[in-house]
């Protein structure tokens, strides 16, 4: 068990060093708390997302609250109009983060971003939020992409 993990954070780190910084909008983090958000592939921007393809998302932020838990809530913004993006894990505690959250703590989250095939080819704004247990903001930002065939 204890090798599996070991295996685990060590893939997990391989892949968060392959990922490209990317120029993001910070939508209402606290100062100072958001410290990197990686997205791979991205080798420029905007970021040309591939329908059928999954990407790696890595954000090192500090906590500026204690939480019990938290949730990622991601939306596309299409013309001034979000829209949802569903996740396959949209639990933070189960994408990297040690729960309960501390106040102070630096942590890395890291999640994939599925394209699925029936998504429009467009650009947009994507939207990534990771609420706390009392659904306040514990990090957001916002990235221009293009969804494309």
């Amino acid at each position: 068990m204890c090798f599996l993990a070991a295996a685990f954070m060590l893939l997990a780190l391989s892949a968060s060093a392959l990922a490209q910084d990317v120029d993001f909008k910070d939508c209402g983090t606290s100062p100072g708390a958001l410290k990197e958000v990686k997205v791979n592939p991205c080798p420029s921007q905007p970021c040309r997302l591939q329908k059928g393809q999954c990407y790696s998302v890595n954000v090192t932020f500090t906590s500026t609250t204690d939480s019990q838990g938290s949730r990622a809530v991601v939306h596309g913004i299409v013309m001034g109009v979000p829209v949802a993006f569903s996740l396959p894990e949209p639990d933070g505690c189960k994408s990297g983060i040690r729960c309960p959250i501390e106040m102070g703590t630096t942590y890395n989250y890291m999640a994939k971003l599925p394209v699925q095939h029936s998504y429009p080819s467009i650009q947009l704004v994507v939207k990534w939020e990771l609420r706390d247990d009392e659904d306040r903001s514990i990090f957001c930002w916002e990235l221009p992409v293009h969804i494309e065939k």
